[in-house]
């Protein structure tokens, strides 16, 4: 082996490979970078997509829910899922741009008012949301119970639907006989809409599986933009971001086993949007810690 070809460090410019070093460490952060940029993308693509399906599902649901001259509050509860979603979309964006896209100087006045607008009007639906949800809840405590001895067959011909786990199925004399696995049956909030004891029992469990969803949702934006706050105050660490985060992360762990109960009820697009948005908001916490980094290095004298 010729020794003389090989690089000494000892005889080597120290400033030299400390150029070379930083080079190779700023080739590799920006393709890390790339990396991640194109899964957060593939994420919130693939979270508009859901929303259609949610925009369509609300709609297939509100086909047995609602009439034409109910009023505006009706219809915003039968849509809620879709509205919540689409408020969800707005935050999510405007954390993606105060946390990556957006420099300080960028954030002009103007810029910081609209982003606070929007912002009061995201959290405004995001609390309908709620009270979707709980109206739903009450609806399903407060249900009226048809006289002893009713069965779905006499209900044909009503324009009556039978609700069994989210599922509306229209009765007719093909299926009256079938849907039910008998006993008591209930209608649901005044709506041409009826379920047996079963069926109650589900939907009361779902709903308030909706109830404990968009309470944990809420608490982890609300983390998520007060930590933002803190950091444009140049604060990288410190009690409250460590809690913060570890917070961040059992309300997470609360949401997977969610979408767990998604899966065991059968309802699959559910807890796949469930792990979306999981996925989302990991990489605005991911966008927080970066930020965190360039404080921090900010900070460092010299």
């Amino acid at each position: 082996m010729n020794f003389r070809s090989r690089p000494n460090r000892f005889l080597q410019d120290p400033g030299a490979a400390k150029i070379a070093a930083q080079t190779q460490s700023d080739t590799s952060q920006s393709r890390q970078d790339l990396i991640r940029q194109a899964i957060k993308w593939t994420v919130y693509s693939l979270l508009l997509i859901n929303w259609g399906y949610y925009v369509f599902d609300d709609w297939r649901a509100a086909q047995h829910t609602l009439l034409a001259s109910d009023p505006l509050l009706k219809w915003m509860n039968s849509y809620a899922t879709s509205i919540d979603e689409l408020a969800w979309f707005a935050l999510l964006f405007l954390f993606e741009a105060e946390t990556y896209s957006l420099s300080d100087d960028a954030m002009t006045r103007m810029k910081r008012f609209i982003f606070v607008t929007i912002r009061i009007a995201c959290y405004a639906f995001l609390l309908h949301t709620m009270y979707a949800y709980w109206f739903t809840y009450l609806e399903l405590s407060n249900v009226v119970a048809f006289s002893s001895g009713t069965s779905l067959c006499d209900l044909v011909g009503q324009d009556f639907s039978f609700l069994m786990n989210l599922a509306y199925t229209v009765i007719d004399a093909a299926n009256c006989a079938t849907l039910s696995a008998g006993g008591e049956l209930f209608q649901i909030g005044g709506d041409l809409v009826v379920t047996d004891a079963a069926g109650l029992s589900v939907e009361r469990g779902l709903a308030i599986i909706d109830i404990i969803e968009v309470t944990a949702w809420l608490v982890i934006v609300i983390l998520i933009e007060m930590v933002v706050v803190v950091q444009e105050r140049g604060t990288s660490a410190g009690p409250f971001i460590r809690y913060s985060n570890y917070l961040t992360i059992a309300l997470y762990a609360v949401l997977l086993v969610i979408a767990a109960y998604w899966i065991w009820k059968g309802h699959y697009v559910y807890a796949w949007d469930e792990l979306l948005w999981i996925g989302g908001f990991a990489a605005i916490g991911m966008n927080l810690s970066e930020w965190r980094d360039d404080i921090a290095k900010a900070t460092v004298p010299g």
